[in-house]
């Protein structure tokens, strides 16, 4: 919480004057975080992926698992429509061509929760890759918009689905508030009759999972969104925590909690792009997530966590 005469700027309280000054030097910002993502790119993991396993973002929370010729795609969003279109409720349809591209393969999907920047292309990609979806109820009542009813698995949270050779835990948590930091935006189940309708308003969150992995004798948690419920978590000492930043600055003390649940061996940052931009294009940061900061937050609380970020669309492989 910020304290009189501060603001809160990407998760860190500074002075009135100086947060201004920040958010309105955006070039000064773009280049930190561009300087603080190339120091810290993913391939100098100091602990390797295991053999055979490989691990590509897909940008925004995505991320494809593959390990034994099993692909496991969590939180896929190719599309990457424009920001007017958004902010003018445009329906809102899946690029079959981008989907193709980019998630050649995908034997399973995991969805976090239901906004579009996370399930817009979910029922697309598993009708053309003829395979199951595991989330929320919101999820199910999209795809079944979709005719995908029985594609979709709406998960029992602590049940362990055996996914290839990935088992896969759905851990109840909460999405940041990002309305003001007082509610969460499109909060709710999905209510339209129609999937050719539906603008951003639409893909309305849902129920919020944090997703736990093991596979080859190492632990991955996904975290999609920048909040949790930490009663609700069971394993700790995770090997990779895949950390969504986006809206942490609105969640109280995010970063200290997070690290402090999971005690992750490397923090993999993700959602901190633009993700009104083209996938293939230069990566922007998305306005006052503040890379940078996350990674000195991370610092404060000790420095013996790794930080680590992909480049968009690059693949790391264990060797």
């Amino acid at each position: 919480m910020s304290v009189p005469g501060t603001v809160q700027v990407g998760g860190w309280s500074a002075p009135l004057g100086s947060a201004v000054r920040f958010l309105l030097a955006p070039g000064a910002r773009q280049r930190n975080d561009v300087s603080a993502a190339r120091e810290l790119n993913v391939a100098q993991l100091s602990q390797p992926l295991p053999t055979g396993l490989s691990m590509t973002w897909l940008g925004t929370a995505g991320f494809t698992l593959a390990y034994e010729g099993f692909h496991l795609v969590i939180d896929p969003y190719l599309t990457r429509t424009g920001l007017g279109s958004v902010v003018r409720h445009r329906p809102l349809r899946p690029s079959v061509d981008l989907i193709d591209r980019h998630v050649p393969r995908a034997d399973a999907i995991l969805v976090g929760h239901t906004h579009f920047d996370h399930a817009l292309d979910v029922p697309e990609l598993a009708r053309r890759r003829g395979c199951r979806v595991y989330g929320s109820s919101a999820l199910a009542t999209l795809m079944g918009l979709a005719g995908l009813t029985d594609a979709c698995v709406t998960a029992e949270p602590g049940r362990c689905y055996a996914l290839g050779p990935f088992e896969v835990t759905f851990v109840p948590s909460v999405h940041s508030k990002l309305v003001l930091g007082l509610k969460v935006n499109a909060e709710g189940e999905i209510t339209c009759d129609h999937l050719d309708d539906m603008h951003q308003g639409c893909f309305r969150c849902g129920q919020v999972w944090g997703i736990h992995i093991a596979v080859a004798g190492r632990t991955f948690y996904h975290q999609g969104s920048a909040n949790l419920i930490e009663s609700a978590l069971r394993h700790r000492a995770v090997d990779y925590l895949l950390c969504g930043i986006a809206g942490r600055g609105f969640t109280r003390d995010y970063t200290r909690r997070v690290l402090g649940a999971l005690q992750p061996k490397t923090v993999i940052a993700h959602h901190h792009d633009n993700f009104f931009l083209p996938l293939e294009g230069p990566m922007g940061f998305s306005f006052n997530v503040n890379f940078g900061g996350f990674v000195e937050e991370v610092r404060r609380v000790s420095a013996d966590f790794e930080v680590r970020v992909f480049d968009p669309l690059q693949t790391v492989v264990g060797d």
